[in-house]
């Protein structure tokens, strides 16, 4: 299992560069409801209405996991060792899905790389060329 950041969602609904990278993991993957909003609001803020894309979603193996208090915590303490990296609260979000069950995430996020005092396993799924 692998917890999937936004940016490599939409990379893959995208076929942006990485997608095939995220299409490996698809399978056993899972994303936060937080993350799952900011990929609905890209579909709504492009017109589309965001409920058919969530629709979509919900029939695929892809795991909604609801953003609980113990996220809400974890979130909450990684602000202090990512502030300098300037992410946002789906960022932590996102992060904190993976603390809680001690998986590795998948983001299209190069600055998630330097990340090392979080103890999280990060993967890239653009590398640079």
């Amino acid at each position: 299992m692998i917890v999937l950041d936004a940016s490599a969602l939409l990379a893959y609904l995208f076929q942006e560069k990485g997608h095939a990278v995220v299409a490996k993991y698809l399978e056993s993957a899972c994303i936060s409801t937080v993350n799952l909003s900011e990929v609905a609001g890209r579909f709504a803020r492009d017109g589309i209405d965001a409920c058919l894309f969530i629709q979509e979603i919900q029939k695929t193996s892809i795991e909604i996991a609801p953003f609980t208090q113990i996220h809400a915590l974890h979130a909450a303490n990684l602000i202090k060792l990512t502030r300098q990296y300037g992410l946002s609260l789906g960022d932590r979000a996102c992060l904190a899905l993976a603390k809680e069950r001690q998986l590795a995430v998948l983001t299209a996020d190069s600055v998630w790389s330097d990340l090392l005092d979080i103890h999280i396993d990060v993967i890239q799924i653009r590398q640079s060329a």
